[in-house]
């Protein structure tokens, strides 16, 4: 996964290297809420995102490479594998963000291509659409493979209500999944029927509750712990 993180990073720079060299030398780079072109610039301001993509990708790869070195320095078995196991869990977080990325970047050009080449005035498309629809989707990756973490400092619900043992972590992760795909997939049906200002904030309202009724459930799983601890001590 690691490699196809990298794969993933690289394609995105060299796509955009090649597509520049098709594209006028001013091109759209921003557009107001109502999708009215309102600044062009130099065409190779779109080398910008690539690069960032490119930072994001060596981030994840030394966060996954610290719980690799972990695991292999481990002495304990269940040490190993939770450390095995959140790396992994960071290696998909990390090319599905690279991809998520590069997809983007896919429509940004494009668009900007046409809308040059026809010197627009207005979006060619309603381009605040595609990252909702993409960041839907890797909520629901993330939902998918929250569960699967182990306990750590990196990812997952990381609060001190979850931290606090095993069990806590588990099921404040496994509510928080489900909730996360419950949103990823309600953000992908509101960006293909509304327009992307609507469906930015549906996002957005989305990650709120997501995160609120996560940490209401994961304080509730925290307190049902400590009443057992204290019930097993008196």
């Amino acid at each position: 996964m690691k490699k196809w993180m990298w794969a993933i990073s690289i394609f995105s720079l060299v796509l955009t290297m090649a597509v520049l060299q098709f594209m006028p030398d001013s091109v759209p780079m921003h557009y107001d809420m109502a999708g009215n072109i309102d600044r062009w610039g130099s065409k190779y301001e779109n080398l910008l995102f690539p690069v960032i993509i490119l930072f994001l990708s060596l981030l994840w790869h030394l966060f996954a490479a610290y719980y690799e070195k972990k695991a292999a320095n481990a002495s304990v078995e269940k040490e190993r594998a939770e450390a095995l196991s959140n790396a992994k869990v960071l290696k998909i977080v990390g090319a599905s963000m690279a991809a998520m990325f590069t997809v983007m970047q896919g429509f940004i050009l494009y668009s900007a291509y046409v809308e040059a080449g026809a010197n627009a005035a207005q979006a060619y498309m309603d381009i605040g659409k595609i990252p909702c629809i993409l960041n839907g989707a890797v909520l629901i990756i993330l939902g998918n493979y929250l569960p699967k973490t182990r306990k750590n400092d990196i990812v997952g619900v990381r609060i001190r209500w979850s931290m606090y043992n095993d069990t806590t972590w588990r099921k404040s992760n496994r509510f928080g999944g489900i909730a996360m795909m419950i949103a990823g997939l309600s953000t992908i049906i509101a960006a293909i029927f509304v327009k992307s200002a609507i469906a930015v904030a549906f996002f957005l309202v989305s990650v709120l509750i997501t995160v609120t009724v996560t940490l209401i459930y994961s304080n509730k799983v925290y307190k049902s712990e400590l009443s057992k601890s204290d019930d097993s001590v008196s």
